[in-house]
């Protein structure tokens, strides 16, 4: 059975929202019960692209709040509440039982709820004498925001800059790898799976993945076990394979410009939650939701943009085509002689006509809506030549360079600052050796723009770490190893995975060849060093050959921020396999190539480089 995160997510959510109880096949409790509903911002933010207004309506939500608001006592009815599990939302709680603003709370925790606070929670009501009110506490373990049916994020905010601060302290980095395990638990537990776990060693990604395998291994001892899939012998055909990388594994994919629709609109119209504004026609704005409702976006997200323009007139003609025969069939002939047979013939096509508008109408709207975007983005490419950035950069990551005049000519030629200082580090991966006149030549370039260069000065860095790494001999790559410790805190991987990463040479992501290799489960030398783990089999025991594949479903996790351009290579991987495979992609944070320039240019700060005189700018 494929996995179906968003599904999965929505019925645990349907679930909650009727107190818990079972909910019969239309996906409503059998008693009809009006609720308040209670969240803080980050469930707000976790219900947002699953459920609507009237999808709360339908489950018999009345009124909804943020926590942190003042609210007024409603007597005779229970709220239901959803919540971080943190000790602000536990005094709130107290505080609303205290002063018995419901009639009953049933308590829901995004994620499992450490005994400390729920000793807090425990104490305050019975301090305040309101422990009567509670109704039920529970563990939804649903502390990820799911986007499409295979893709979510851990909404959790730079966690790239965190992991790679020189200035981070083991504590912290213990503090955030351990959010980030969570995060992945709730994600499985969500799905009811126990999956082999690879990744590359060193770095973050084997230190989640080993945290996870030990989290995995505790809980599948205790009785109240969340996992209800097949035993220990369940042969990895059933089970699927969880592929965890950091972001160090490929820095590119997180800068470049790209072309294809579902990217382009996430850059440059900053896609957020599956909602974006564009200006309006008369000075306001719109929003807009794009979602897996939405058949236009699902269909062609992957194109490139000039495909999607065309896609976008073709759909449009096509219905003025079935409006055009709507009027027609339904519009008599006044010449032809009166026949009953005739009358029944209209009627039908009148009937026919009438059934049809709402298609129509809803087709229509699709259509205006993309045209809208269309046009917008439309905009942004020509006043940024955003067509020749993407191409530019996609040259220079095959061709390993770029002639001298041609990177002077893009950098002095339009575009925003962030535009020419994402290049120029595209330029600086995608070439392997390049002369200090030229790095120069186009700092001097940035800088005449009056653009901040720390992002710039720490990937120059991050490279000549890998190129000194890559050339010296054994006894001087420990040297080397401490430096960068003690340079680049946590960012060790950045070091040890060559430069290989660094320089994708074709189309297709490093990150998706490596993810379909792992899948295949051939020997394979670029995969043959990740480390193994399977929670489900003994500490001791070497791993099996059937741990290594064939797999038919994979869990793609990023750790540092994740991007667009990566999760639609990944469907594209999935969708082209025989027979087709299933892969759900995640991530810490889906960040647009401004946000993860920017917080490159934050670790680039706070290791002295570059300047910050002028912020970039959008």
């Amino acid at each position: 059975m494929a996995l179906n995160l968003r599904q999965k997510q929505t019925e645990c959510i349907t679930r909650m929202l009727n107190l818990n109880q079972p909910v019969n096949s239309t996906g409503t409790a059998n008693e009809e019960v009006y609720k308040i509903l209670i969240y803080d911002k980050y469930c707000q933010n976790i219900l947002s692209p699953l459920i609507h207004v009237k999808d709360l309506r339908k489950h018999g939500v009345t009124l909804y709040f943020l926590i942190d608001k003042d609210r007024k006592p409603v007597h005779d009815v229970p709220a239901v509440y959803f919540v971080q599990s943190n000790q602000s939302n536990i005094q709130r709680i107290v505080n609303d039982a205290s002063h018995s603003l419901y009639d009953s709370f049933h308590l829901n925790f995004s994620s499992s709820i450490p005994r400390p606070l729920l000793e807090d929670l425990a104490s305050g009501l019975l301090n305040s004498d309101s422990i009567s009110r509670i109704s039920k506490v529970h563990d939804q373990y649903l502390e990820f925001v799911t986007l499409e049916e295979n893709l979510f994020s851990l909404a959790q905010k730079s966690s790239y800059v965190q992991l790679n601060d020189p200035s981070a302290g083991d504590r912290e980095i213990e503090e955030i790898i351990e959010k980030i395990v969570s995060g992945l638990f709730c994600v499985l537990a969500t799905l009811a799976v126990v999956p082999i776990i690879r990744c590359p060693r060193g770095g973050p990604a084997e230190m989640v993945a080993s945290s996870l395998d030990q989290r995995l291994r505790d809980h599948l001892l205790s009785k109240n076990n969340l996992f209800s899939e097949g035993g220990n012998f369940a042969s990895s055909f059933q089970r699927p394979i969880l592929c965890i990388f950091d972001r160090t594994f490929d820095l590119s994919v997180g800068i470049l410009h790209d072309f294809r629709y579902r990217p382009l609109v996430h850059d440059v119209l900053g896609l957020k939650l599956n909602r974006l504004s564009v200006p309006g026609e008369k000075g306001g704005t719109r929003s807009y939701e794009l979602d897996s409702f939405d058949p236009f976006w699902v269909a062609n997200g992957s194109l490139e943009f000039p495909e999607v323009a065309v896609e976008i007139e073709t759909q449009l003609n096509k219905y003025k085509k079935d409006v055009d025969e709507v009027n027609r069939r339904t519009s008599g002939n006044e010449a032809d002689e009166f026949d009953g047979q005739d009358l029944i013939g209209n009627t039908k096509h009148l009937m026919n006509a009438v059934n049809s508008l709402p298609e129509l109408t809803e087709r229509k709207q699709v259509i205006d809506k993309h045209t809208n975007i269309a046009t917008v983005l439309l905009g942004e490419i020509k006043e940024r030549s955003l067509d020749s950035y993407a191409k530019k950069e996609y040259d220079m990551m095959a061709r390993g360079g770029i002639d001298r005049n041609e990177l002077l000519s893009v950098l002095k030629g339009k575009g925003t600052k962030m535009d020419k200082l994402r290049f120029a580090i595209m330029y600086l991966i995608s070439t392997e050796s390049i002369p200090q006149s030229e790095v120069e030549m186009v700092e001097a370039a940035l800088r005449e723009f009056e653009v901040d260069t720390s992002a710039f000065q720490y990937v120059k860095k991050i490279k000549s770490l890998n190129v000194s790494f890559a050339s010296a001999n054994s006894a001087s790559r420990s040297n080397i190893v401490d430096w960068a410790e003690k340079l680049y805190g946590q960012s060790i991987s950045a070091v040890t995975a060559g430069v290989k990463n660094l320089l994708s040479s074709d189309r297709q992501l490093a990150l998706t060849r490596t993810v379909e290799a792992l899948m295949e489960g051939r020997p394979n030398p670029e995969i043959d060093s990740y480390v193994l783990y399977d929670p489900r089999a003994p500490k001791s025991s070497s791993a099996a050959s059937h741990l290594k594949g064939p797999f038919k479903e994979a869990i793609v996790f990023m750790i540092g921020g994740g991007n667009y351009v990566e999760y639609g290579s990944l469907q594209e991987l999935a969708l082209r396999q025989q027979p087709v495979k299933h892969v759900i992609y995640g991530t810490t944070e889906i960040l647009t190539g401004v946000e993860f320039v920017e917080q490159l240019g934050l670790l680039g700060q706070k290791m002295g480089l570059g300047s910050s005189s002028a912020p970039p700018t959008q």
